[in-house]
């Protein structure tokens, strides 16, 4: 998905004069491509991400439409306070790109294990939070977060996922907006971010007819078309690399209890949530190793009652 965002920022980079791009010390081989294009709309501040945010916030304020990139926890957790009053206090369109999202870089431990920052980002005020399935959706989500006046957080996996969408046209997406992937009936799959095809790949080998959606926007999320998934499915199942509270599954709680709390829906459908559970993984591994340890697994069993 990086290189998917960095190929969609040069192209919006050569229509937009006011893009900049803002790193903290990586990505060389992935950012070369931009920084050799626009070299004066590129700066490697090194390993000072909270300075890099300030530094965002000061380009903002000169017109500029900057876009901060960084291994997800860093221009996450340690600028918190950054992000909150100097960006989205001040609502500008600042755009904060975490590279690696849940166990991406789980061999390095769980300093680098990004599994809190959805929720974390989505309480925010003004903060737009995203996490695309793909690289097709990254893409689409790069052209909004330009397009927008408000800050964006985009997460992504590391490199070389498959591409899930087909024939889909996102040219018509909206902030918000949920991407059906495969029809279905009774049962739903609910994913976010990049257990998209692997949700995708289960489904299809296991001949299981049911319906799969992705959510590419975490906040926020577009209330009709979730409304209609609850009125139309007995089952929902919510999928996500991010621990169980503040993530995906937490804003399908949310919005179903609001529903229900203003008689706004006459079908209640159970929900199974798959997340990280409430604990930290102190093992290294690849990142399908600490997936399946954290039990971020469909499994046939879950289908049987649809």
């Amino acid at each position: 998905m990086r290189t998917a965002f960095i190929q969609q920022l040069i192209r919006e980079a050569r229509q937009n004069s006011k893009i900049f791009l803002l790193v903290g010390d990586l990505g060389y081989n992935v950012v070369d491509s931009f920084s050799s294009e626009f070299p004066s709309r590129y700066l490697n501040v090194g390993i000072a991400e909270q300075n890099m945010v300030g530094v965002a916030v000061g380009l903002a304020m000169e017109g500029f439409i900057p876009f901060i990139y960084s291994i997800a926890n860093f221009p996450t957790m340690r600028c918190m306070e950054q992000i909150r009053n100097d960006v989205c206090y001040h609502d500008f369109n600042i755009n904060i790109v975490s590279i690696g999202g849940g166990f991406s870089y789980g061999s390095l431990g769980a300093s680098h294990q990004a599994t809190e920052d959805i929720g974390m980002m989505r309480i925010i005020p003004n903060m737009t939070v995203c996490a695309p399935g793909d690289p097709t959706e990254a893409k689409w989500i790069t052209h909004l977060a330009v397009e927008s006046a408000h800050p964006f957080y985009i997460r992504l996996d590391k490199a070389g996922e498959a591409i899930a969408h087909s024939d889909q046209d996102f040219s018509k997406m909206k902030t918000g907006d949920i991407l059906k992937v495969k029809e279905g009936t009774s049962i739903a799959v609910l994913s976010t971010g990049g257990m998209l095809k692997y949700s995708y790949d289960f489904i299809s080998n296991n001949n299981i007819y049911c319906a799969l959606y992705s959510f590419p926007f975490i906040k926020p999320v577009n209330k009709i078309q979730l409304k209609q998934i609850f009125e139309k499915f007995k089952m929902i199942i919510t999928i996500e690399e991010h621990q169980s509270s503040g993530g995906l599954g937490s804003v399908v709680l949310e919005y179903l209890n609001d529903f229900i709390e203003n008689d706004e829906i006459q079908n209640i459908p159970k929900i199974r949530r798959i997340a990280i559970p409430d604990k930290f993984y102190s093992i290294s591994g690849s990142q399908n190793f600490l997936r399946e340890n954290a039990g971020l697994i469909l499994k046939k069993e879950f289908f049987n009652n649809g």
